[in-house]
């Protein structure tokens, strides 16, 4: 279930050549999903390092290129931001263990070209929390949210902490202890994701997880979340990883135990699915099918049917061209999923109509 309105975007994505025979038509829906969708560096880049930029015309190559600078610039601040959290950490003697964008970027790999990257999240042992946001706030790193209901939500069931922002650079930081909250029905160890890190380069303090943590990382991330506007660039990303790192042989067993040891197979299974159904991702014969099998017996996938209709709908770009009239009812279904998915029943029905609530007086209460 490929709908057209999403084929020139997925087309692009993975045959870039195929830019060279767009319309002025096509590019318009290209450059208004892509951006919505926030691959559209990514895009610009692909066409580069295959060699097709110059055939591209000149209006929508302005687009792109645009779009390329400014993760180019977001780029270069970022890996001072990095620098500035780990002179901030040293006096703990913590590294900064980098998740997600930050870390393709820091890392230098393949993923990262055209990655859009507007935060830095890392992550940090639990036991010590408290101390790295006493220093982080010592370096100028404040807490944003004052809403007492917010702060004790984070701070008793999430698993990271309220969003940190710099009083002077107006950089956001998000600290995690965990990979998924703590009332999670997986339960995936961070102190092994921790132990097992690399060094992201020549500088110890800075550090990323080691590769099939990273792509476990990035699928439980998109497929144990319930809100999915950003779900393709979350689908490219691990398109990326899973083509570079899969090179290497090795690679797909270590993987595979992994995904085990980590209680991941689920959301890794939905990862090789979809990536291989909308980005025509490679994987070990019979790879797929095996992780389908231990999700299974974890009780962590749902009918084939149904998981498709949802899925295949909400990565698509949030954007009216690639929406049908099903569209906001997957999305929402998959919201509560993800709801589901992170917290016990009576816990999320309180959650719920709390927001509820709130989101009625604020409405109520605006001018």
């Amino acid at each position: 279930m490929t709908p057209h309105s999403v084929a020139v975007l997925l087309d692009a994505l993975v045959r870039p050549a195929s830019l060279a025979e767009l319309s002025m038509a096509q590019w318009d829906l290209l450059v208004r999903q892509g951006r919505r969708a926030d691959v559209l560096a990514r895009v610009g880049e692909n066409a580069r390092f295959h060699g097709v930029w110059d055939d591209l015309p000149l209006q929508p190559r302005r687009h792109l290129e645009s779009a390329m600078k400014l993760a180019q610039r977001q780029h270069v601040e970022l890996r001072h931001e990095v620098q500035a959290i780990a002179r901030a950490l040293a006096p703990l003697d913590e590294p900064v263990v980098l998740l997600k964008g930050a870390a393709y970027v820091q890392a230098g790999l393949a993923v990262a070209r055209g990655r859009m990257v507007s935060d830095v999240d890392i992550l940090v042992p639990r036991e010590r929390l408290t101390e790295v946001e006493s220093a982080l706030m010592m370096a100028g790193w404040v807490q944003t949210n004052r809403d007492a209901y917010d702060q004790q939500y984070y701070r008793q069931w999430m698993h990271e902490l309220p969003p940190l922002r710099h009083v002077k650079r107006g950089s956001v930081l998000d600290v995690h202890h965990a990979i998924l909250p703590p009332t999670a029905r997986l339960k995936p160890d961070s102190a092994l994701l921790l132990v097992d890190s690399v060094a992201a380069g020549d500088d110890e303090r800075v550090r990323v997880l080691a590769r099939p943590d990273m792509v476990l990382h990035s699928a439980a991330h998109l497929f144990h979340e319930g809100e999915l506007e950003m779900g393709l660039r979350g689908l490219v990303d691990l398109d990326a990883l899973l083509r570079e790192f899969g090179r290497d042989l090795d690679f797909w067993p270590a993987l595979q135990s992994r995904a085990l040891r980590l209680d991941l197979a689920g959301p890794l299974y939905l990862a090789l699915r979809y990536t291989r159904l909308l980005l025509q991702t490679p994987a070990p014969e019979g790879f797929e099918t095996e992780l389908q099998a231990a999700a299974q017996r974890r009780g962590a996938v749902m009918p084939e049917g149904l998981q498709d209709a949802l899925f295949l709908r909400a990565l698509r770009p949030d954007h009216a061209t690639a929406a049908d009239r099903w569209t906001p009812l997957a999305r929402a279904m998959l919201y509560l999923r993800g709801h589901w998915l992170r917290m016990p029943p009576a816990l999320l029905g309180w959650h719920l109509l709390r927001k509820m609530f709130k989101s009625l007086l604020t409405q109520r209460t605006a001018p």
